[in-house]
């Protein structure tokens, strides 16, 4: 009786009904039960429909309430108050129970369009960060990649750099941990074993990664940002569009722009143990995390502590490097700690105060030969690192009233990566270098988004935005070191964007069931270099309801890094023979000139994609997208010359050389630099037949274009089964020119350099409290260049293993709130395939692409108290 009552007085009082429970349980269970959501973004009501299907729960709407309200989707493991708080956001409507059921109106407790607090059972909760549009709720005309903690943790991941270097998208180069010393620098580099994001390979500088929306403080020299600070715990949801995004957040979007959003707060207590190591030798993870939050009517907040600590892979531990990398560490040892807080409190109605708190420290160690013969007893390297990082985001937002909002954030970061390096023979150890590379951030921003005026397919809204950062950078040796340089770079901007809903399906044509154009704009004013303004413009169209069709077209920038203008200028007399010389007189000598160049322009490009999804009606739960995606990039900053041995000899590189300089300007350029002799005894100015520039310049071109698909399916199977399918791959072809006067040569496909195809696909099976999960995982071929003729270094394919026990909140006390993983990657134990090498400090693969870990399992234990 109990379930009719609530039917009826559904019936009488919305409409549609999106979904009843044939047998309900009662309301206290149904409160504290969790789903797994995957809600497509699109159509309010298609939202509320499958949000309905999965949970059995009524869900009832006034005839009308529903026409032209879209969502940002929902990927995650939810209860049913949480899911309609998130899918709700930015709408202007909340959820209130209504016996077993719940109905969708107007909220009318004076907060506007904010997602907090909709659901009267359940606790508040601020608003959800939407990726790709400075408007809540507004859909998006790019393809959008969202995984949640719940789907990374069914996978067996671990950590957030576990994730993002799954991503085919994203490449491992850039600056990650484990890259080769024979991996060109314009490729990749491991400072401080931090993880980045480089979507497109277009470099881990050129992709905007953010917490929350906000920015934080770069890592180590290449304006990169470490992810792996962040503790799986914590996290909501990493969302990246891989599509250009400076009109809407500025510089480095070039690629692409990646939001990790936070969880922004649980009830209880969460301990968590994993163990795990690679089967051949070497990489022992331990990790340890505790995770407490809580929840009131006006806030609540959630904590997360995470200890890591990993040991080294070498080169003794694998059959493949014991010869032809001898001495060398594979990958190396690490540990740190990292922590998280996010709170979020009402003040007064209207009026939340949110912050968000990061806190990481990292310690490596690798370990190479200093000798031919790779005997660490003779002489070795050894370079540690300590990496601290945090950061400090604030907020204030105030609803005005008719769903405008208006909010006030600011951060304040640092990531400072200390590093000695020291040589170690039986005689004695010896300092080689030692020094810091001390970023921080800077940024305050007055922004919010607003309705402005009706239209057929609904409410048009404007974002307006104005605010300044700071980034700062201190390269810091030894005391008097003239290396040393201590710069910063100052940026205001201003941005606005318009979103013009202009047929819904409440009003759709012939060929038209929705229609939205966005339009974005973003004027930014660097100290340094000028101005720099980004336009992006996207639509969406959908012909007949499931099928969107969006095309997205912009510009993006990026600001030249600190080390690029202001590394130390380092002029080297070398024999001109060893620059290439042929033909001079016994003795002759040439200036070879690297470093940095104040004068850099920022990085340019133009970026566009075309995408189609199709979510068909009468296949639930099926989601195919596959879009077209181009990059041009022009000025790119580049040190012209490739090979320092071909510098004379090479016509290319013609413009970069001075012959016969005058005493003159030999005296300037050694006046405005570091000089050093190399292989030469002395300085003689009239035996100097050339200056080589080489220094940091805009010249290059580089274009990135491809096609990306994917497929995500969920089915449910009677009342306690279902099935999930997962798929994402990528095709990508990218050429690089150097100088106007240097040929166009092609990047992926090529060594070190993503590969053509990448693709990654997963199925899981859940079957009440017991899942699992089988992911497949594929590099394509690449070509090794460096021989002629060029070698093949063939793809792989491996397979990854997960299964997990939840028991629930029903289970006996003592089992209570235990969730068990059981993780195996790269089962088959697959090598990476191997190239060819010189000296032994050579990684006997790309390890850019692959890795020396080979087959891993793990096992974790968690427990909810």
């Amino acid at each position: 009786m109990k379930v009719q009552r609530a039917a009826a007085l559904l019936a009488t009082a919305s409409a549609p009904i999106f979904g009843l429970a044939l047998t309900t349980p009662p309301a206290w269970a149904q409160e504290q039960k969790r789903f797994d959501f995957h809600v497509r973004a699109g159509s309010l009501a298609d939202a509320l429909r499958a949000i309905a299907t999965t949970s059995g729960r009524a869900i009832g709407a006034p005839a009308g309430l529903l026409a032209g309200k879209t969502t940002a989707g929902l990927d995650g493991r939810f209860t049913v108050e949480a899911a309609l708080d998130r899918v709700l956001a930015g709408s202007g409507l909340r959820a209130r129970a209504v016996g077993d059921g719940l109905v969708i109106e107007p909220d009318a407790g004076g907060r506007g369009e904010a997602a907090t607090g909709t659901v009267e059972t359940g606790a508040a909760e601020p608003e959800i960060v939407v990726t790709g549009s400075r408007i809540r709720g507004n859909a998006i005309a790019s393809p959008v990649i969202r995984i949640g903690r719940e789907a990374a943790r069914d996978a067996g991941q671990a950590t957030l750099g576990d994730i993002v270097r799954s991503i085919p998208q994203s490449f491992g180069g850039g600056q990650n941990p484990g890259i080769g010393f024979n991996v060109p620098t314009a490729s990749g580099v491991d400072v401080g074993g931090g993880s980045s994001i480089n979507l497109r390979g277009l470099g881990s500088d050129a992709t905007l990664t953010l917490l929350n929306g906000r920015r934080l403080a770069y890592s180590g020299s290449r304006q990169a940002v470490d992810v792996s600070t962040i503790p799986l715990d914590a996290l909501d949801r990493i969302e990246i569009v891989p599509d250009g995004a400076s009109a809407l957040y500025g510089s480095d979007a070039v690629g692409g722009v990646a939001n990790i959003i936070l969880r922004r707060d649980m009830q209880g207590v969460v301990t968590r143990v994993r163990l795990g190591g690679a089967t051949e030798g070497g990489d022992f993870q331990q990790q340890y995390g505790l995770t407490a939050g809580a929840r009131w009517q006006s806030g609540g907040f959630i904590a997360a502590y995470e200890y890591n600590d990993a040991t080294a892979i070498d080169f003794d531990q694998r059959d493949y490097a014991r010869v032809r990398s001898r001495g060398l560490r594979l990958l190396p040892s690490s540990r740190n700690h990292n922590g998280v807080l996010s709170f979020h409190q009402t003040l007064v109605t209207g009026l939340d105060f949110t912050i968000d708190g990061l806190l990481n420290q990292r310690r490596t160690l690798f370990i190479y030969p200093q000798n031919a013969a790779g005997d660490l007893a003779v002489s070795r390297a050894e370079q540690s690192t300590r990496e601290t990082a945090f950061v400090v985001a604030p907020a204030l937002t105030w609803m005005l009233g008719n769903g405008a909002r208006l909010e006030l954030s600011g951060s304040v970061g640092q990531d400072q990566v200390d590093y000695r390096l020291i040589k170690v023979t039986p005689a004695a150890t010896t300092q080689l270098t030692a020094g810091c590379y001390c970023n921080s951030v800077v940024a305050l921003e007055l922004g919010g988004d607003t309705p402005l005026f009706a239209l057929p397919g609904g409410t048009a809204k404007l974002a307006l935005g104005i605010g300044t950062r700071r980034s700062g950078l201190k390269s810091q040796r030894a005391a008097g070191d003239p290396q040393n340089f201590d710069r910063s770079t100052t940026s205001s901007y201003g941005y606005a964007e318009l979103a013009l809903p202009i047929v819904s399906p409440a009003n759709a044509l012939a060929g038209v069931s929705r229609l939205n154009l966005d339009l974005a704009v973003r004027y930014e004013r660097y100290r340094s270099f000028g101005s720099v303004a980004t336009p992006k413009a996207g639509l969406i169209w959908s012909p007949v309801a499931g099928l969107d069709l969006k095309a997205s077209w912009g510009k993006s920038f990026r600001a030249p890094t600190l080390q690029q203008q202001y590394q130390a200028v380092i002029a080297s007399l070398f024999p001109a023979t060893t620059l290439g010389g042929t033909g001079l007189p016994a003795g002759s000598t040439a200036l070879y000139v690297v470093g940095g160049n104040a004068a850099l322009r920022p990085e340019r490009a133009t970026s566009w994609s075309l995408s189609a999804e199709l979510a068909p009606r009468a296949v639930p739960g099926l989601r195919l997208e596959l879009g077209y995606f181009s990059t041009r990039y022009i000025d790119r900053i580049v040190a012209p010359i490739g090979f320092l041995t071909q510098s004379l000899s090479n016509p290319l590189y013609a413009a970069q050389v001075t012959r016969a300089p005058s005493a003159a300007l030999l005296q300037s350029v050694i006046a405005n630099s570091i000089f050093q002799l190399s292989g030469v005894p002395s300085y003689d100015p009239t035996k100097v037949v050339a200056i080589v520039d080489n220094s940091n310049i805009n010249a290059g071109r580089q274009t990135a274009r491809g096609i990306d698909m994917s497929v995500n399916y969920a089915a449910d199977f009677g009342p306690r089964d279902k099935l999930l399918l997962d798929a994402n791959a990528t095709w990508l072809t990218s050429r690089r020119q150097v100088s106007p006067d240097q040929p166009v040569i092609p990047l992926a496909g090529i060594l070190f350099n993503p590969p053509h195809w990448r693709a990654r696909g997963n199925i899981g099976w859940r079957h009440a409290n017991v899942g699992a999960t089988v992911t497949v995982n594929y590099i394509g071929d690449l070509r090794d260049t460096r021989t002629t003729p060029a070698l093949i270094v063939p793809g792989q394919a491996t397979l990854d293993v997960a299964l997990r026990y939840r028991t629930g909140d029903r289970a006996p006390a003592p089992l209570r709130g235990l969730d068990l993983i059981f993780a195996v990657r790269n089962m088959f134990d697959r090598h990476p395939p191997l190239i060819t090498t010189g000296p032994v400090t050579d990684t006997p693969y790309d390890s850019t692409n692959y890795s020396a870990v080979g087959r891993f399992a793990s096992f974790t234990i968690a427990k909810k108290w």
